[in-house]
């Protein structure tokens, strides 16, 4: 039976590996790369590129968001969001209007800001102590988890904590950025 020339460098590559190495080396190398494999996702990567530049993998959420007007419901802080918008209500993106409280505790989301192309960690406030809103309502559930996952669940009243649970509306607090 004829030999092809890549059989032939098989060959002579295992012989001389088997010539250098002993099996105890052999099992040694092999039980080294066994252990190590599963610890390479845990080596950094850049993370900046992937964030911003992966345009197929952003949500249709992050696709369609403006940096411009904090009016509408495809502002991009507001990518999980759920209630009525602060800054339509007599405060802004990250404050309360007049007469109202912010809750201490929050839910959090990763929004993707279109104008700079990173993504920042949000944390949403619900301003608590006066009747509802009723101005500019979103429901943005961009990333959002299921209530067993409170933190990252926008169907919750956040208003623990405060002197009231009646809900006003909700801000989109800036936290830092989410790919450093």
């Amino acid at each position: 039976m004829a030999f092809s020339k890549i059989d032939k460098l098989s060959e002579v590559f295992t012989r001389r590996l088997a010539g250098g190495m002993s099996r105890r080396n052999a099992l040694n190398v092999l039980g080294r790369a066994v252990v190590a494999a599963p610890l390479l996702p845990l080596l950094p990567n850049e993370r900046k590129a992937f964030a911003a530049t992966a345009d197929p993998n952003l949500t249709e959420f992050a696709k369609h968001a403006q940096d411009t007007d904090d009016k509408q419901c495809n502002y991009w802080r507001y990518c999980g969001i759920d209630g009525f918008l602060c800054s339509c209500c007599g405060g802004g993106v990250h404050s309360c209007p007049p007469g109202s409280t912010p809750s201490p505790t929050s839910w959090v989301g990763t929004c993707y800001n279109p104008g700079d192309k990173r993504s920042y960690l949000i944390a949403y406030f619900d301003c608590c102590g006066t009747g509802a809103c009723g101005q500019c309502m979103c429901d943005n559930t961009d990333r959002g988890a299921p209530v067993y996952r409170p933190l990252g669940n926008n169907d919750i009243i956040w208003c623990f904590g405060t002197d009231s649970m009646a809900y006003h509306c909700s801000t989109a607090a800036l936290v830092g950025l989410a790919s450093e």
